[in-house]
């Protein structure tokens, strides 16, 4: 699908969300009764809660039934814990927090990771943070691209993390590698992301030194941690835009389906494209959740998914000026993912257990030609935890998982196929070593039946705390990541592929408002190279030269992160800056350079301003990236030609109305406002004598549309609902 394809799943789920059924309200203070501000307040189990102000006074609304357990920590204090019952009504309490001889559990690991799933932790991104922000289109990977080691390619979908390429970062779901996490890929139009924000609770955004639980990632995972059953809630939501209709129900918060039809002739008849299309984008997409609480102490999630879309698009041959060839399409998708979990031994004891199964064809013709893509993969996963030491700060887990993996690629008369049953173990731990002191230690081991060989992979993460809101983080580790499966195809004789990382990281938090700088050291080793006599710029050739792992480069720079939530009245700001020097040789590279999908300095500025009175959102977005490096046709030179700089700002709004005691949301964006006219790279003839320049699909783009809530027992929701989901 097209990357204009915004928005569809854009506020579907926004609505059963933004309200609640029980305001909880009230003030923290110390035994002395002085208000502490920024303390956390919030239902266990859930992700319904708020921050404290400057006078302690805290609000926020719940769907929760029945009896609930209210949590409340703050630094330097025991947390806090009160059974309540949820009567639909104004809960309003005085909590008073006890001084805590030790602070153990105020320390968190974060060298290289952004997190929004934990609500002791540092918040970065909710759903509704992705799909208020301007420039993003509703798609997590787009606004992930906003943060800081991240940058936007163009032309490619996908995240490139501190000079990594797309590849070297994995989309994983509940622990479980997803193998098609974007719309099937087009040439030089980028794809969004499959699923909507709304599934889950947050994300997590590693830009390195991540987890043992995790590999084959040379830079980078995204982690998204599906929601958990919180309400009992049942009611329709029926959505519309210039991309096509969609309509989903929820049974008693258990069982959610959807359907989703896409096309995109309204929205191309209305806008200018630059790519010229025989047959618009066009499809549908199926989706079935199931999620229950078996237990008080267990949970079954399931997840399934079947998309079957095609598109025809015209692209210009570059070797005979003004002819195009043409690219049909032709997708079907299947996705099914399932998660049990259970705690025992009063909650020290936790089984995290994950099955999922994906399926992905592409029917492909170009021109004349025929081709076919096949991607399969079938995964199995479980994660033991066991947490001890104060207020279960501290654990240790391990686990393992087995991936058998099926791809193949159908080109005319060639056909390239593999199998492969790639398994891992891991163990970590992370304690507390002083009271200002934490320390995470992992060891991961991998074997690929691919390639046949085996690795051991050491990660460790250290965090001090240097003030009462601020810390300094350590993190260091090894990455191995099996070789692409183009290279595969023709030599499995090649190694893993490796990284070492080295991270460190500072960040002061308080009062809303959240200042981090980070800087970073990246070796990479054993890269594969491919020993041709001349360099050919295709990002879609295919190998034509001997293979091995004699590739290497490095990444090195820093990143600055400024977020205020604090300063403006319903209104927040964040502000972005990366630095990047790195330097290649891979693929085939006639000697180390920088590859042509990094920049060196890349800037983010987000605005967003919430109007409660008449119930709208609105958001402005800028982004700055430095141009990037070309390189003719057969050189051996590699005299980098730079791109013009990349900017872009776009604009989004929302509002909220209530018609009939049903609630609508109209949304709006406008993107590149000024119609820049970026350009993203170059491609060339086969003789290499002819350049042509890769833009975007459209230069400004407007899309509009709506989203309606079929349910009478909601109340028109407030500035603070929308902050605290």
């Amino acid at each position: 699908m097209n990357k204009l394809l915004p928005y569809i799943l854009f506020l579907f789920f926004l609505i059963p969300q933004l309200f609640a059924q029980t305001i909880i309200k009230g003030r923290i203070t110390d035994k002395k009764g002085e208000a502490l501000p920024g303390a956390n307040v919030f239902i266990k189990g859930s992700y319904d809660g708020a921050s404290s102000d400057a006078e302690g006074n805290f609000s926020f609304r719940t769907s929760r039934k029945d009896t609930a357990t209210l949590a409340a920590s703050f630094v330097g204090y025991e947390n806090y814990a009160q059974k309540i019952t949820l009567n639909n009504a104004t809960l309003e309490l005085t909590i008073q927090m006890q001084e805590s001889m030790n602070v153990l559990n105020t320390v968190t690991i974060t060298a290289g990771t952004f997190e929004a799933s934990d609500s002791k932790k540092m918040v970065m991104l909710k759903p509704l943070d992705i799909v208020t922000t301007a420039g993003g289109g509703a798609d997590i990977t787009a606004v992930m691209q906003l943060l800081p080691g991240a940058q936007r390619v163009g032309e490619q979908e996908g995240l490139f993390v501190r000079g990594g390429s797309a590849n070297e970062t994995k989309t994983v779901i509940d622990g479980m590698i997803v193998q098609n996490p974007f719309f099937s890929s087009t040439p030089d139009v980028p794809q969004r992301g499959r699923f909507t924000p709304f599934m889950f609770k947050g994300t997590s955004f590693s830009t390195g030194g991540y987890s043992a639980q995790y590999g084959q990632a040379l830079s980078s995972v995204l982690l998204l941690n599906t929601k958990d059953k919180t309400d009992d809630a049942s009611g329709w939501n029926i959505g519309a835009n210039l991309a096509g209709l969609g309509a989903t129900y929820t049974h008693k918060g258990s069982i959610s389906g959807s359907v989703y039809y896409t096309n995109l002739s309204p929205f191309f008849n209305l806008m200018k494209s630059n790519v010229l299309f025989d047959k618009a984008p066009q499809g549908i997409n199926t989706s079935l959740t199931i999620n229950e609480n078996l237990t008080k102490n267990s949970s079954l999630k399931v997840y399934g998914t079947y998309s079957d879309s095609q598109s025809s698009m015209l692209f210009p041959s570059y070797d005979d000026a003004g002819t195009h060839y043409s690219f049909d399409l032709k997708n079907k998708n299947l996705f099914t993912n399932g998660t049990y979990q259970v705690n025992f031994d009063e909650g020290r004891w936790v089984l995290l257990t994950g099955l999922s199964y994906s399926h992905n064809t592409d029917r492909i013709k170009i021109g004349n030609d025929d081709g076919d893509r096949l991607d399969e993969r079938t995964q199995a996963r479980a994660v033991m935890t066991r947490l001890f030491g104060k207020n279960n700060a501290s654990s240790v887990l391990f686990g393992a998982e087995f991936h058998a993996i099926r791809v193949g690629n159908i080109y005319n008369e060639y056909d390239f196929r593999l199998k492969d049953n790639y398994s891992a173990a891991f163990v970590e731990t992370e304690v507390y070593l002083t009271p200002k002191l934490a320390g995470r230690f992992g060891m991961r081991t991998e074997y690929t039946s691919v390639i046949s060989k085996a690795n051991i992979a050491p990660r460790i993460s250290l965090a001090y705390k240097t003030g009462q809101y601020s810390q300094v983080s350590l993190a260091a580790g090894q990455f191995y990541q099996t070789p692409e499966k183009n290279y595969l195809y023709l030599n499995q004789q090649l190694g893993y592929e490796l990284a070492n990382h080295l991270i460190l990281n500072y960040q002061l938090i308080k009062n809303d408002r959240t200042f981090r700088i980070e800087g970073f050291k990246k070796d990479y080793k054993n890269l594969v190279l491919e020993h041709t006599n001349y360099y050919d710029p295709n990002p879609y050739r295919f190998p034509t030269g001997p293979t091995d792992n004699s590739g290497k480069g490095y990444a090195q720079g820093f990143d600055v992160f400024f977020r205020d939530k604090k300063s403006i009245k319903s209104g927040e700001f964040w502000l972005t800056y990366s630095f990047l020097d790195t330097e290649r040789l891979f693929r085939n590279y006639q000697k180390a350079t920088t590859p042509t999908f990094a920049s060196k300095h890349n800037v983010s500025v987000v605005y967003k301003q919430f109007f409660e009175k008449i119930g709208t959102n609105v958001g402005v977005t800028f982004t700055h990236t430095s141009g990037r490096p070309n390189y003719d046709f057969a050189t051996t030179s590699f005299t980098p030609e730079y791109t013009k700089p990349y900017q872009n700002v776009s604009l989004s709004a929302s509002h909220i109305r209530t018609i009939k005691g049903n609630f609508i949301v109209f949304y709006a964006t406008l993107d590149n406002v000024f119609a820049r006219k970026n350009v993203f790279g170059y491609r060339y003839s086969g003789d290499g004598k002819q350049r042509f320049e890769v833009i975007p699909p459209m230069y400004r783009t407007f899309f509009i549309g709506l989203s309606m809530n079929l349910s009478k027992q909601m109340s028109k929701p407030k500035e603070a609902d929308l902050d605290n989901l």
